[in-house]
């Protein structure tokens, strides 16, 4: 099953360990899931976790670049979507499109529940 993981899940792995970092493991972990990723996630992945707010040690920033490498598979995304909702969101969902994926994890945030988890599955997601 193709996963496509938003960059919040990533930095919550990187900065809190609990949650996060165990749904990315499980996913590593587990042959029958494979983490997609486009360049323009790895860009971002890479450009928001050595963001100055976070203060992350460079031995760190490099085992999880290290871990990204080994954990993800990169593909060629060659569309654009419009989705005014959240512009940010578009690198993730073009990349779930194109690969196919069942899934995309990422965290949200409402009034109710300051952190949630939201896996939503292709066939929840609205046809692009």
């Amino acid at each position: 099953m193709k996963v496509v993981i938003d960059t919040n899940v990533l930095v919550s792995a990187v900065l809190r360990d609990k949650d996060p970092e165990t749904i990315i493991l499980f996913v590593a972990e587990h042959p029958e899931f494979e983490w997609i990723v486009s360049a323009k996630i790895l860009e971002e992945y890479k450009e928001v976790l050595r963001r100055d707010k976070f203060s992350l040690p460079e031995d760190l920033l490099n085992k999880w670049f290290d871990r990204i490498e080994k954990m993800t598979r990169s593909i060629e995304v060659k569309v654009a979507l419009d989705f005014p909702r959240d512009q940010k969101d578009a690198k993730f969902l073009e990349c779930a499109l194109v690969a196919h994926a069942e899934f995309f994890i990422k965290v949200i945030r409402t009034l109710l529940k300051p952190r949630s988890w939201l896996i939503l599955q292709s066939s929840q997601c609205p046809r692009l």
